[in-house]
C-alpha cells in the first residue's frame, strides 16, 4: 500500500505542510496550519489525517549539533507532537531540521517558507528511511 506522509514544519504563528505519496515520492506543499478560533493547531492536523487517509506524520525537530542540546522550541515541538499523538492513531515520527530554513530559502517556486521547509523534512526524512542512523526518538 502507497504510503502517504505529511512532514509538519512547526512555528509558534504559522505551522507549515507538505505531503508525498511514497508510491510516487514527489514532495508537495500542502498549506499552512494557523490557529483558529474554534479549533486547536493540532485538531486541525487530526482532522486533515482523517480526511487525506495519512499514514504518518513527521514533524521537523531542530537539534543542535554541539551535543544535540534541547531548548525551549524544541520542547514547544515536542508537547505539539504529543498533543497530535493523543488525537490521531498514526505513527508520529522527528526528523532533524536544523537547516530546513536555509534549505527552503534557496528553493524556487510559489510555495511559502513555512510549505518549503516542511518539504525539505519530507525529503530528508525519505532519505534516510534506507538509513536508520539519521532518525532522532
Amino acid at each position: 500500500k502507497n504510503t502517504n506522509i505529511l512532514g509538519v514544519d512547526f512555528g509558534t504563528k504559522n505551522v507549515g505542510l507538505a505531503w508525498v505519496d511514497v508510491g510516487i515520492g514527489v514532495v508537495l506543499p500542502y498549506g499552512i496550519i494557523k490557529d483558529e478560533k474554534n479549533k486547536t493547531k493540532p485538531q486541525q492536523l487530526a482532522d486533515l489525517v482523517e480526511v487525506e487517509k495519512i499514514d504518518k506524520i513527521v514533524i521537523g525537530l531542530p537539534v543542535s549539533l554541539k551535543g544535540g542540546q534541547e531548548n525551549k522550541n524544541t520542547a514547544r515541538i515536542r508537547a505539539f507532537a504529543e498533543e497530535i499523538k493523543g488525537l490521531v492513531d498514526v505513527p508520529v515520527e522527528f526528523m532533524n531540521e536544523m537547516f530546513s530554513s536555509q534549505q527552503a530559502d534557496r528553493m524556487g517556486g510559489g510555495a511559502s517558507r513555512d510549505e518549503k521547509s516542511a518539504m525539505v523534512i519530507l525529503e530528508d526524512y525519505l532519505n534516510t528511511i534506507h538509513d536508520t542512523r539519521n532518525t532522532i526518538q
